[in-house]
């Protein structure tokens, strides 16, 4: 949903734009993508680091890194090696992706410039790294077992603000001289997003180790569930506006000495906290359980963040002669693009060398 909001108009980078949006239509997008920006991510990479400390003590240092490398080094070195030049192919014949030659002359440049993590999967390039590292640190502290153990407190309300407080303070710092959109290449990983992500990864792991997860008061859930609406409803319009987004003027809310950059980065830390201490909550008490349908999508969930560039370019590239306004057509894409990969995906993961990688 994020990619085909930023195809249609949402800020964010992504291999085609269509570039026919109102100010209507940019403004709910960026709205949208701001708000998930805020968590998902980093919300992914905590419940990552969440299950890495269990899959080492059961697997140990060894076979834990083959299967790291397995799951996420094989689907990543397809992606870049097979799938993004495939992708190039019709973003090129459609005169979206300016390139003067050939097809195979592309190619040809392609395959001699070294590059790794290309698209969506520099989070399953990052992950990898972040496994490696984990090993790495086991190994040098020589820690038998990361035991679980509930004696120590889980976070209050104030600790987890001051956590988001701090957070949002260095994204700041790291935004001064890396704004949002810069990529350190040829790894292609967003650093200036990545305060959030590593703490997270981190946080993670010690989640896993005091059992926190089970032990989040509900109280504390509906707290940040609250907060959360005040972020989103209240607070983000008025930076919004008082920052100038609607005159255009967004790159000061991207990085730089610029408030608006200061302001943005607390937004976007708080309402990331609030998020994920409201969704854990959520989702223990009333969707801790899951029918037939949530567990097939559930199966191919890493296959759909991997094929899902793929087929929403194709699927928007089909459709950029379709007249409809652009907030509808994002509408309808969504509608077509999140139960194709779920299907695509099924059946993918259902083939025997891919069950093994994907499925794992």
């Amino acid at each position: 949903m994020v990619h085909l909001s930023v195809t249609y108009g949402g800020e964010g980078s992504w291999y085609y734009k269509e570039g026919r949006s109102d100010m209507i239509t940019v403004i709910v997008l960026t709205f949208h993508n701001a708000t998930i920006q805020a968590f998902f991510m980093g919300f992914l990479f905590m419940i990552a680091g969440y299950f890495t400390p269990s899959s080492y003590d059961h697997k140990g240092a060894r076979r834990f890194l083959k299967d790291r490398l397995w799951r996420l080094g094989v689907p990543l070195l397809c992606y870049d090696f097979v799938i993004q030049p495939l992708i190039a192919y019709p973003l090129l014949q459609a005169g979206v992706m300016e390139f003067e030659g050939s097809y195979g002359r592309f190619l040809a440049m392609y395959y001699s410039e070294f590059h790794i993590g290309r698209g969506p999967l520099w989070f399953v390039e990052t992950l990898l790294i972040f496994a490696l590292a984990y090993a790495g640190w086991r190994f040098l502290a020589r820690r038998p077992t990361d035991r679980v153990s509930s004696n120590a407190e889980v976070p209050g309300n104030m600790t987890i603000a001051v956590f988001a407080l701090a957070l949002g303070i260095v994204t700041f710092i790291v935004r001064i001289w890396l704004p949002v959109g810069w990529a350190f290449q040829p790894l292609n990983l967003q650093l200036p997003f990545f305060a959030q992500y590593i703490v997270l990864f981190a946080i993670g792991i010690r989640a896993y180790r005091h059992n926190w997860l089970l032990r989040i008061p509900n109280a504390m859930g509906r707290f940040w569930l609250c907060t959360a609406v005040v972020f989103v409803a209240v607070l983000f319009p008025i930076l919004f506006v008082a920052g100038g987004a609607p005159r255009g003027e967004v790159s000061p809310f991207l990085g730089g000495l610029h408030w608006q950059c200061f302001a943005y980065a607390l937004w976007e830390q708080f309402l990331g906290m609030a998020m994920i201490v409201a969704l854990l909550v959520m989702f223990r008490q009333r969707f801790d359980r899951q029918g037939r349908i949530a567990r097939a999508m559930s199966a191919g969930s890493y296959t759909v963040y991997i094929i899902h560039a793929p087929v929403i370019i194709l699927l928007t590239l089909a459709a950029r002669n379709i007249k409809l306004y652009p907030l509808l057509k994002f509408a309808t894409a969504v509608l077509v693009a999140v139960p194709l990969c779920f299907a695509l995906a099924y059946f993918i993961s259902s083939l025997p060398l891919a069950r093994r990688i994907l499925r794992t």
